[in-house]
Parts: structure tokens; sequence; C-alpha cells
């Protein structure tokens, strides 16, 4: 079989989410399948180490896709010339765009539709693009995948699709993410906190993950007691808000917030097991990756109790209403408070945590590959 793959968000030191799904997923298929073809379709130069095997053929076509303009020539020009040129069995999206122009059997991997949601989260040109063509790739479509039963039940109630079209394909976790002795956690508070306990987030510092309340709850926390603790941001301020910068400056414990923006993957994973607990209380999410990863760190969770988190969490986190920063805060001190309800976190966490792992999602992208060849050809 020869599977054509969009690949432009394997990018070297520069892997996020969708990079981290894409990577995990596509180097144990191609190196479980080595009888089948691969044609990994980037829109820049590639890095040697993202091909996986001798059955993996880098093919790079411009332009670079990082615009709303640019995804639109990239998807709807380049990606049917490359695809007309190889005549792949299937194209596999792990980002979810899919080319309207191309009849090639196709399986997106759509992780949530936010925007629908909240669109005024995204910038004028992205969120016009995303509310215009993703209706467009879910019924265009051959089969999807996508990484919740939430996010599946979102896709059909928003764009009509029939649910047996869709295969949920959870995401793992790296083994970079377990627990750490006393020694390493005391190494690494003293690196980002002077040596205090602290509390942590981890993802790009974009308005749907709620940092302004998380500021703010932190804020109330810090008001409420002689706490030390600090609170860690490891992310990215490129969609850094107005709203944000103001509730920072307003803070009166604003020192004792540090930002982390340029981690490697193995510091996010000493920076989230050295942690008091993780914070991740979005407002949407069709996943939530660091919750898992902090329950194999045998790190507490506090998250939302909205969208996919609770399906995700279990009974393994203390849930929170994300859009009240004194429900957040409560949370937080109740973990301080009540060592015994953290120790049980904890133990629930770890077991949770064994539901997932790349090696699972993995099969179950296969799956769905195959199952969408199998509806391709049914078609015929």
């Amino acid at each position: 079989m020869k599977i054509a793959v969009n690949t432009r968000l394997l990018l070297k030191n520069r892997l996020e989410g969708i990079g981290w799904f894409s990577y995990e997923t596509l180097k144990r298929i191609t190196q479980q399948r080595t009888n089948d073809e691969f044609i990994f379709i980037f829109d820049r130069p590639w890095h040697q180490d993202f091909i996986f095997g001798n059955n993996v053929t880098p093919v790079k076509v411009g332009p670079p896709s990082r615009h709303p303009f640019l995804w639109y020539l990239w998807f709807e020009q380049s990606i049917p010339t490359v695809l007309k040129k190889h005549q792949p069995d299937l194209f596999l999206s792990p980002d979810g765009y899919l080319s309207i122009n191309s009849s090639v059997p196709n399986l997106p991997v759509i992780h949530d539709i936010n925007f629908e949601h909240y669109p005024r989260d995204l910038p004028f040109w992205y969120r016009k693009y995303y509310r215009h063509y993703f209706p467009k790739y879910a019924r265009k479509a051959t089969r999807i995948a996508t990484v919740s039963e939430f996010s599946k039940k979102d896709i059909v109630d928003q764009y009509g699709v029939d649910s047996s079209k869709i295969d949920v394909v959870y995401n793992g976790v790296s083994d970079r993410f377990k627990p750490l002795t006393k020694e390493e956690k005391t190494m690494v508070q003293k690196k980002h906190t002077n040596g205090n306990p602290y509390f942590v987030f981890v993802g790009a510092l974009h308005p749907r993950k709620n940092i302004a309340r998380l500021l703010d709850a932190f804020e109330k926390f810090k008001s409420s007691g002689n706490y030390q603790h600090n609170l860690l941001l490891a992310g990215k301020r490129k969609w850094w808000t107005s709203e944000m910068e103001s509730t920072l400056n307003n803070m009166k414990y604003k020192e004792q917030v540090v930002f982390e923006d340029n981690l490697s993957g193995t510091e996010v994973a000493q920076a989230v097991g050295s942690a008091e607990a993780m914070l991740y209380v979005s407002t949407f999410e069709g996943f939530g990756i660091p919750i898992i990863e902090s329950m194999k760190c045998g790190v507490p969770v506090i998250t939302s109790d909205v969208s996919s988190m609770p399906e995700i969490a279990g009974d393994a986190s203390l849930l929170c209403n994300p859009l009240s920063s004194d429900s957040i805060s409560e949370q937080m001190k109740r973990l301080i408070h009540e060592p015994q309800l953290a120790e049980s976190i904890i133990e629930k966490g770890f077991k949770r945590a064994n539901d997932f792992s790349w090696d699972k999602t993995t099969g179950l992208l296969w799956e769905s590959m195959k199952n969408c060849l199998l509806t391709a050809t049914k078609s015929i």
C-alpha cells in the first residue's frame, strides 16, 4: 500500500501538540509497516530525524504554509499535484486539513473544532478559513479520526456527519513523563522558582487555555494564605492578549509568576514532574495531553469540568469551573490542605495514565486507515 502523509508540522525542535501526534504515530506506523510505502509531504526542507525508514520518501513542495492564504495554495494546488504524481492509495492528514481538489481517499485527524465555539479567540483570517473549510473537509473526508468521544460528538453535531464515519483515536503520552526523585525535583525547582514549590501549566498561552483566569486564580490563592508557591507557565506567548497582559500587570504576586517559553521536551517533562500540581483549566479542549502527562509523573491535576477534559481525566483529577477563578483557586487550596486527597488523586492518576500510550494510539490510527480504505473500496 502507498500512503501519502501531510507532514508539514514535523519541524525539528518545534514540535507542538499535533506535531507530537504526527511524530509518535508516524514513527511507529512506518517502522511496523515495512512493506508499505509512505510519501511524507513537507512544506519546507525536512530534517532527517523525521525520515523513519527506507520505506519513507520525503517530498518538499511550497509555499511554506503558515498563513491562511498560504494554506489555501498548499492544500488546493501543491498537494493535488503531489498526489497526482505519486498516486497513493490513501492521503493521511494528521492536522485535519484536506485538499478539496483531490479525489484520493483521505483520512483527516480533526483534533477539535474549538474555532466553532470560540471564534473570537483567533485572528480574523484564521477563523474565517477554519469555519469555511473544516465543514467542507468533514464532508469531503472518506473517514475522520478524532481524539475523544467529546470531539466525535461535536463534529457530528456541528457538521451533520454520520457518527459511523468517525473513529476515536485517543492521544498517547511520551515515556519522558515519569515520576522524579526528591533530589531531581529539588534541582528543577531551584532552576525555575528559586527552590519554591509551584503549580504548572503547559501549552501555548492562548485565550482558550484560560490564562487570564488562571492568573487571577493564582492571585486569589496567594492572597488567601501564607503560601510560598509560584506559578510556572511553560509555553510560547504567540497568542498573548491584552486581557492576559492587564491581568498580569495588576497582580500583587506577579513576581511569583514564571514564564518559560523555550523548554525542550525533556525539560518540559522535568518541569511537570517537579510541580505541586498541574493547572489545566482550558475553556475548551479536544483532549488535553498535559492531563495525562501529569498523571504519568505522579502529579495531581486540576482541570476543567467542560468539553473533553472530564472524559480524559476520569475520576483521577479535581474538576473546576473554568469560568470561575474562585473555583480554580479553591481546588488549589484543597490540594495543599488535604494531603490524603492529593495522594488519592495521584494514585488514581497512575492507573488512568495506563489507559493511554502512543502504541495504543498508533494501533487505533492504523485501524482507522484500514477502515478508510475499506470505505473507499465499497464506494467504488
